[in-house]
Parts: C-alpha cells; sequence; structure tokens
C-alpha cells in the first residue's frame, strides 16, 4: 500500500467517524428536544387550574359513589366547627 493510498483510507476514516458524531450528536438533540417537550406538557397539565378542578371533582365524586360515609361523617364535622363558630360569635357580643 502507497503513502496516498493509506493517507486517503485514515482521511475516509476520519470522515465516516466524523459522520457518526453527527448523527449521534443529533439524536441526542432530538431525544432531549422529545423530552423538553413531554416535561412542557405535564407542566401545562399541572398548571392548568380548570383542569385540575375538573379532575379533582371526578375523583372527589367517584370517591363518594364507592363509600360516602367519609364524606357525611366531614360534611357533620364541618357543621358542628360551623355552628361552634356561630356560638363564639353570638356569645362576644
Amino acid at each position: 500500500m502507497s503513502d496516498s493510498t493509506a493517507k486517503n483510507d485514515s482521511s475516509d476514516k476520519a470522515d465516516k467517524a466524523d459522520k457518526a458524531d453527527g448523527s449521534d450528536i443529533q439524536a441526542h438533540i432530538d431525544r432531549t428536544r422529545a423530552e423538553l417537550a413531554a416535561t412542557l406538557n405535564e407542566l401545562e397539565d399541572k398548571l392548568n387550574v380548570p383542569k385540575q378542578l375538573g379532575i379533582a371533582g371526578h375523583r372527589a365524586k367517584s370517591s363518594f359513589s364507592r363509600d360516602p360515609l367519609p364524606w357525611v361523617a366531614g360534611a357533620g364535622v364541618a357543621a358542628l366547627a360551623l355552628a361552634g363558630v356561630v356560638v363564639a360569635a353570638v356569645r362576644s357580643r
């Protein structure tokens, strides 16, 4: 093999390595871009207050349908607390 052939072979290998590195870098950029887009979508969903309220309401309805007793007990406790506040306010006058 001559000197110029050896140089061409090493030059071709370097070009192929550069292309491989370039495609690896592009693939990494594409993956990072996709991850960023997914993260932004998740943040948008979490910060969308009307959507989150709808989800919370749906969960509450579902929970009440499965077992209404904790909801009824909670409502009773809230009513007693409110009555206590009203009584305290009336007595302090």
